[in-house]
């Protein structure tokens, strides 16, 4: 695993560093399995420290922490708590997940396509009302329960997941919306 511990306008000493270093290691090695690389950087905001990790897991899941602090310490403790309790959710929800889960998700295929954004500075009507593709690819729809496709979505940290409603064979959407809360479409 690599580490890559730094600072922003401040010295970071090798004490910090193995202290980061050992720490982050540890509670890495209780919940996440192989991690790739973490990112620890630690700047200065008036009198306070900040510290913002980033940790990249090898299932595709990225853990982010952030916390501040009048002490660099203290302000990186904080962080890794944030981040030792993001990976404990994490855990559990694939383990609930997959309890409950006895056969594997079936995928079922679909043409995505990306469209050309339109130039609103242009004044004029466009010839045609059709979208111009730009790429078309090969995707995988998940057959999923609404609770699966929200932990997907979530876990992803993507802001929609298009899944097949198990208990309907339907397709639905979830998406976070602006408010916070998570939307479902079920036509």
């Amino acid at each position: 695993m690599r580490y890559t511990i730094s600072g922003k306008h401040i010295d970071i000493g090798e004490s910090l560093q193995s202290h980061v270093q050992a720490e982050l290691s540890a509670c890495l090695e209780k919940y996440a399995g192989r991690p790739t690389d973490a990112q620890v950087v630690f700047s200065r905001d008036a009198h306070e420290y900040v510290c913002e990790s980033t940790v990249h897991l090898s299932t595709g899941l990225t853990a982010q922490a952030k916390a501040h602090a009048t002490e660099i310490y203290a302000a990186f403790d904080a962080c890794l708590g944030k981040m030792d309790k993001q990976l404990r959710r994490y855990k559990r929800r694939l383990k609930d997940h997959h309890r409950d889960r006895v056969e594997p998700v079936e995928l079922t295929g679909a043409n995505a396509y990306i469209l050309a954004s339109e130039d609103t500075k242009s004044e004029s009507e466009p010839e045609t009302l059709q979208p111009m593709i730009v790429a078309e690819m090969e995707t995988q729809i998940p057959s999923l329960s609404v609770g699966e496709a929200v932990m997907q979505m979530e876990l992803a940290g993507a802001p929609v997941l298009v899944f097949r409603n198990e208990g309907k064979s339907n397709v639905n959407v979830v998406y976070r919306r602006d408010d916070g809360n998570i939307g479902w479409i079920d036509p």
